[in-house]
């Protein structure tokens, strides 16, 4: 194994996945596996759907290239760009939507292709990432009806991600309000109300969770075993389906507060050091370039993280009563965001396990 290395485990994927998709179906929800945290690595994302995933959820092309084979339908979550549209049509069964040229753009495209193209009408409840306004949201639905080669699916929300909007009874039984305004206005049935994501499953807990949401939309509650409204562990999942591992390529006593005039650092910070001695110092083969270093979590709890450069993530052993040496690994939990850093950086090799 080369290092530094992202460490994949596809049988706590698939049973966190599981675990998920049994709590939501007791509550008629299915589950849209969300491969975009690790790049839609094919082993893992199989893996969701092992583990009984409905449907696989990415947000970008690369990703819906990588996968084209795995039999299920593929979910776009980032609403598209205009240049998109053929390619969208192309590798995702759906999409999400907010804006009126983008849909007729997709309708023009699937009626090429000669396909039937789905979308979900993204409805803005106040996080203000994307969406219709919610007082927009009806008029806007019949709007696109007319479109050819295009289905409405449904309508959905996304919270939490930008504004920080918890999912509640009240803005969940919004979106369903306007979803019965939608079928009864236009005569219609819609399939699908998408309730958001890992930050709405605090709500099927409480059991607070509207009726007719039917969808959830789940990446970071399957890959680290968090629930994303109030970051809380979700019982019976594994926290440890990835790990970041690092190599010690030095090990030495050093004075734990630079000699001389501190200036900035390769980041352009001047960074801060607390005095405590000499200390025992490793540097690891990784850096800024490979990792979010604010994303990993030492497994050995006597670690502490110094900081890092672009190429060497810095550490203290001094605390450990282990007795490391040049050579050995030190391995990391990783953080969404840490997460997100290592499976994209091209530095950081994946094992699959």
């Amino acid at each position: 194994m080369g290092y530094p290395a992202l460490i994949i485990n596809t049988a706590k994927i698939r049973n966190n996945t599981k675990l998920l998709v049994d709590k939501c179906k007791k509550h008629n929800i299915d589950v849209a596996g969300v491969s975009k945290v690790f790049c839609a690595m094919p082993e893992a994302a199989k893996a969701m759907v092992e583990g009984g995933a409905y449907m696989l959820a990415d947000s970008r092309i690369e990703n819906g290239k990588k996968l084209k084979d795995i039999a299920v339908p593929k979910l776009m979550l980032r609403i598209p760009m205009l240049s998109q549209v053929s390619d969208i049509v192309e590798y995702f069964d759906v999409s999400l939507n907010s804006e009126y040229e983008t849909i007729k753009a997709l309708s023009e495209k699937a009626v090429e292709k000669g396909k039937q193209h789905k979308i979900i009408l993204m409805v803005d409840l106040g996080d203000l990432r994307e969406g219709v306004w919610h007082e927009d949201a009806v008029d806007f639905a019949g709007s696109i009806l007319q479109f050819k080669g295009i289905k409405l699916l449904g309508i959905g929300v996304n919270l939490t991600c930008y504004g920080g909007v918890i999912p509640t009874n009240v803005n969940l039984n919004q979106l369903v309000s306007i979803a019965e305004q939608i079928e009864k206005k236009y005569n219609i049935k819609l399939e699908v109300i998408s309730g958001g994501n890992s930050s709405s499953l605090h709500l099927l807990d409480k059991n607070q969770m509207p009726e007719r949401i039917n969808q959830l939309r789940l990446g970071e509650s399957i890959v680290l075993g968090f629930e994303t409204a109030y970051g809380e562990r979700i019982e019976g999942t594994h926290r440890d389906a990835f790990t970041f591992a690092a190599q010690i390529i030095e090990l030495k006593s050093k004075p734990s507060v630079p000699v001389g005039e501190i200036g900035m650092d390769a980041f352009g910070q001047k960074p801060v050091f607390e005095d405590r001695g000499t200390i025992k110092r490793a540097i690891l083969g990784a850096g800024r370039q490979d990792i979010r270093v604010e994303g990993i979590v030492p497994r050995d709890g006597n670690i502490s993280i110094l900081g890092a450069s672009s190429d060497h993530l810095i550490v203290d052993l001094t605390d450990c009563q282990k007795e490391y040496k040049v050579g050995d690994i030190i391995e990391f939990d990783v953080t969404y965001g840490g997460l997100l850093s290592a499976a994209t950086s091209d530095y950081v090799e994946k094992v699959i396990v």
